[in-house]
């Protein structure tokens, strides 16, 4: 499951020029993710102005997987959850198909982006994030909430620098505790998942995920994975058996909790209670300021209510517009995209991950980019399904997960500058990358390549209006 609510960019009614989707008080902008159960949108308040995160989930496939009771008691128990360092969830509405989860909206991106920048982190910083991860991880444990798919992309960042983890409790819905007390869903990130995960014996949500922890502080500290292998089998083998080794420039302290952490052995593994007592991670500590106040949970327990007289049942609903032009970015919505500018990075495989989303820039009219990405898709086995200025890429061949399905989008950044953004929509992140590499040898004509130019162009057009 995607993340629920990073920042960057969701201005315009996300690319389509004809109109925008009202869901009750909220109007709908761009598509921030995507995954099996749900699509998250950028939306606006049109009552306060206020930007939010929406998470809309499919009713039909809540049923199909026979979800409702589940689903009710995670948004329950998440709704319930106030912390600092946790993305909040505000409300719940529903249409006859379709359930509106609403959630914080942050702008300061993931903190994967902070490490695929800039490499490792100095340690005082690193210890902070992790010490509000920590805090974040250990609230929801109290509360019964287990994520299950930890990593650097699941945890955000706001304004002021402060860490927020996103989709807790909400990343692996289809998720059941048997009557052993134990989960039984192998799901997660393979380089980040605990041994006991993948040896599909049922396992502690708890412990798993304090390995997950113990992974994204190694990867903070190091710039790159602790256990990586291009081969899944081999990939296994090494986290079976914990096998690592910490750089030289970790501390002796942080070298010790790592190894404490990542214990293969569940059992013997150190627990949170005592992560909060380490040393190492008790330097320069400050406890979570609370806010307290009243919840309700009407709208939940509303959410399957298909009476025509429920308060909350939302209908969505189009308003139209003139005709469709290239939604602008604004000067803050560029800014916080302003590394997909950099095409350095562009066919990068960053500490194992392949991004699930790219950028270029190009100095050629709109329709002209369009053209020339159908006529380079069609031939590579995609067909292409245009919306003024997006466009939806559906291979043809059925991949590693299904059929690889790619979002495209184009926004004007500047006069006569626009930036093209291919998003994987659904299949294989590997096989996406695959067909970028591909796809940007018949583009190369139309990609404009210099960051530097870029800012200036930028820059110039912001000052001109």
């Amino acid at each position: 499951m995607v993340m629920a609510s990073r920042g960057g960019g969701g201005g315009g009614d996300g690319g389509n020029g004809s109109g925008r989707t009202r869901v009750g008080r909220f109007e709908l902008g761009r598509t921030l993710g995507q995954g099996t159960f749900a699509k998250v949108k950028f939306a606006r308040n049109v009552s306060t102005g206020e930007d939010v995160a929406i998470k809309i989930l499919d009713k039909e496939k809540v049923l199909k997987h026979k979800m409702i009771g589940q689903i009710k008691r995670e948004i329950s128990t998440m709704k319930l959850i106030r912390h600092p360092n946790v993305i909040r969830m505000y409300e719940v509405m529903a249409s006859r198909t379709k359930i509106y989860i609403v959630m914080e909206f942050v702008t300061g991106g993931e903190l994967f982006d902070k490490i695929a920048t800039r490499g490792k982190l100095k340690e005082d910083e690193v210890r902070k994030y992790f010490q509000q991860l920590i805090n974040a991880v250990d609230y929801c444990h109290s509360r019964g909430v287990y994520h299950r798919d930890l990593k650097p992309e699941n945890l955000l960042l706001d304004a002021n620098g402060v860490l927020k983890v996103s989709d807790f409790g909400l990343s692996a819905l289809p998720q059941q505790v048997r009557e052993d007390g134990l989960l039984h869903t192998t799901c997660g990130t393979p380089n980040y998942v605990a041994p006991e995960v993948i040896n599909n014996k049922g396992y502690d949500g708890a412990k798993a995920d304090l390995w997950s922890c113990g992974v994204i502080l190694f990867v903070l500290l190091a710039g790159y994975l602790p256990f990586e292998e291009s081969n899944l089998g081999a990939l296994y083998k090494k986290i079976f058996k914990a096998e690592f080794s910490c750089p030289p420039w970790f501390s002796s302290g942080a070298k010790k909790l790592i190894k404490r952490i990542l214990d293969p052995n569940p059992s013997t593994r150190i627990t949170i209670s005592k992560v909060l007592e380490n040393e190492w991670f008790k330097k320069g500590y400050q406890a979570p300021i609370f806010e307290q106040e009243n919840v309700s949970l009407d709208d939940v327990n509303a959410i399957f209510n298909e009476s025509k007289d429920s308060p909350n049942l939302v209908v969505e609903k189009r308003e139209e517009r003139p005709a469709a032009t290239p939604v602008t970015m604004n000067a803050f919505e560029l800014i916080s995209k302003s590394q997909g500018l950099n095409l350095s990075s562009l066919f990068e495989k960053k500490m194992g991950l392949v991004r699930r989303e790219t950028r270029f820039t190009s100095k050629y009219p709109a329709n002209e980019i369009i053209s020339k990405i159908e006529q380079t898709a069609l031939p590579l086995g995609f067909e292409v399904k245009k919306n003024n200025y997006k466009l939806k890429l559906q291979g043809e061949k059925f991949g590693r997960k299904g059929y690889l399905s790619v979002a495209t989008e184009i926004l004007e950044v500047a006069p006569s500058l626009y930036m093209v953004e291919l998003r994987k929509a659904g299949g294989d992140t590997l096989e996406f990358h695959k067909f970028y590499k591909n796809l940007s040898t018949g583009l190369k004509d139309i990609v404009w390549t210099s960051y530097d130019e870029a800012k200036n162009e930028v820059n110039n057009g912001i000052a001109e209006s």
